[in-house]
C-alpha cells in the first residue's frame, strides 16, 4: 500500500521533473561479485591484461551490472519493482574500474512523459561515468495505475 506522501507526490508529477538520483561506487571485488552471481566470467572484467590484450583501456564494468544499478533509485522511487513495465538502454561507452579507486557511476532520472490513458510514465535515465554518458537511450516504463487509485 502506498504511502500518502507518495501519492501527492505522484499527483504533481510534471514532464522534466528529476524523481531520483544515485551514486554507485564499483570496485573490482563489486565485478568479481557480479561475475558470480550472473555467470559472466570474461576475465575483461577482472583482468588487466586481458581487457588491454583484447585492445581495452583496462578492466570494464558488466554492461548489465551498469544497467541493473541505474535503474535501482527509480524501482525505490516507484516504491515497488513489479511498477516496472519495460527497460531498455543502449550501452554507449565502457565503466573503467581501476583496481586501485574502482569507479564511480552517477544517475539522474527525469520524467520524460505521462500517459493518462495507460496511466504510466517514461523516465529518462542520464548514467554518467566520469564526464561521458555510459548508457544512451535509457527509458523505463513506470505503472502509475495503483499509485493513483
Amino acid at each position: 500500500m502506498p504511502q500518502l506522501a507518495q501519492l501527492a507526490q505522484l499527483a504533481q508529477l510534471d514532464v522534466g521533473d528529476v524523481v531520483a538520483t544515485a551514486e554507485y561506487h564499483l570496485t573490482r571485488d563489486s565485478l568479481v561479485r557480479y561475475a558470480g552471481a550472473s555467470g559472466d566470467f570474461n576475465p575483461i572484467h577482472y583482468r588487466d591484461d586481458v581487457a588491454v590484450s583484447v585492445g581495452l583501456p583496462g578492466v570494464l564494468a558488466h554492461g548489465m551490472l551498469t544497467m541493473g544499478l541505474a535503474v535501482q533509485c527509480v524501482v525505490a522511487w516507484a516504491g515497488d519493482p513489479a511498477r516496472v513495465i519495460d527497460y531498455q538502454v543502449r550501452f554507449t561507452r565502457p565503466v573503467l574500474v581501476d583496481a586501485e579507486t574502482g569507479a564511480d557511476i552517477s544517475v539522474s532520472a527525469k520524467l520524460g512523459a505521462l500517459d493518462a490513458e495507460t496511466n504510466t510514465a517514461r523516465i529518462d535515465l542520464t548514467v554518467t561515468f566520469g564526464e561521458a554518458t555510459v548508457l544512451g537511450k535509457a527509458q523505463i516504463r513506470i505503472a502509475l495505475s495503483e499509485l493513483l487509485s
